[in-house]
């Protein structure tokens, strides 16, 4: 007998609410508890599809206290599914935590194929994408500074999320190791209605965005060093 799915990780729009896939909808639909990064965010997403399921909070500064609890319940039988904000949970979003105590415990675990930010970000940024490093967000302070000087000579395309409050500052620190006339991309708004993707060298692509106020997510993609 095959064994019952425990946990369902479930990719959430990164804007276009239409994005999600109907089997995501079917598995929202069908769980026992839904496991939200931010609850308001995610109740927004399930009123748009009129969903009515219990939600409850699980995002990065509660889940070594709650984890245990939530495993517990589904080695009881109860079925539960994992939502971020926006995305894939487990990239750069709460979810490795609860995936691993879910196979430690021996309970299936269902991630559900769809949306992740930086890959349309990649695949338009004209940067080759048959072999890339996903960094997500840098070190805010720590570490920065020693990543960085490992990345200057990554000869893959390189991928990072930023805030839009750092990206200028972040742009600065690419062309510092990486190089003024390294090619690059940066995307925002990723699937909204001012979705905005800047081409070029870092240098370029720091003219454009000291000149404007930023907002929204971030991707950015970097090209791979080349001698």
């Amino acid at each position: 007998m095959e064994q019952k799915t425990s946990l369902y990780i479930v990719p959430t729009p990164i804007g276009n609410l239409a994005d999600i896939t109907l089997r995501a909808l079917d598995i929202l639909k069908s769980v026992d508890l839904i496991l939200a990064e931010d609850t308001r965010t995610s109740g927004f997403l399930l009123k748009h599809y009129a969903i009515s399921k219990p939600l409850q909070s699980f995002h990065n500064f509660n889940e070594h206290k709650v984890v245990n609890l939530f495993i517990q319940r589904m080695e009881k039988g109860e079925v539960m599914a994992l939502v971020s904000d926006a995305g894939t949970p487990g990239i750069s979003d709460p979810g490795f935590l609860i995936i691993r105590a879910c196979l430690q415990a021996g309970l299936k675990v269902e991630c559900l194929p769809g949306a992740t930010a930086f890959v349309p970000a990649l695949v338009k940024s004209g940067l080759p994408c048959d072999r890339f490093v996903f960094e997500g967000f840098l070190p805010v302070k720590k570490g920065r500074q020693t990543l960085l000087t490992a990345l200057a000579k990554e000869e893959r395309t390189m991928i990072f999320y930023e805030s839009p409050y750092r990206l200028v500052k972040t742009l600065e620190h690419f062309k510092e190791y990486f190089g003024s006339q390294r090619r690059a991309s940066v995307s925002r708004e990723l699937s909204k209605m001012f979705e905005e993707t800047v081409n070029g060298t870092l240098e370029e692509i720091a003219i454009h965005f000291q000149s404007k106020e930023v907002k929204g997510e971030i991707v950015m993609v970097v090209a791979g060093y080349a001698e």
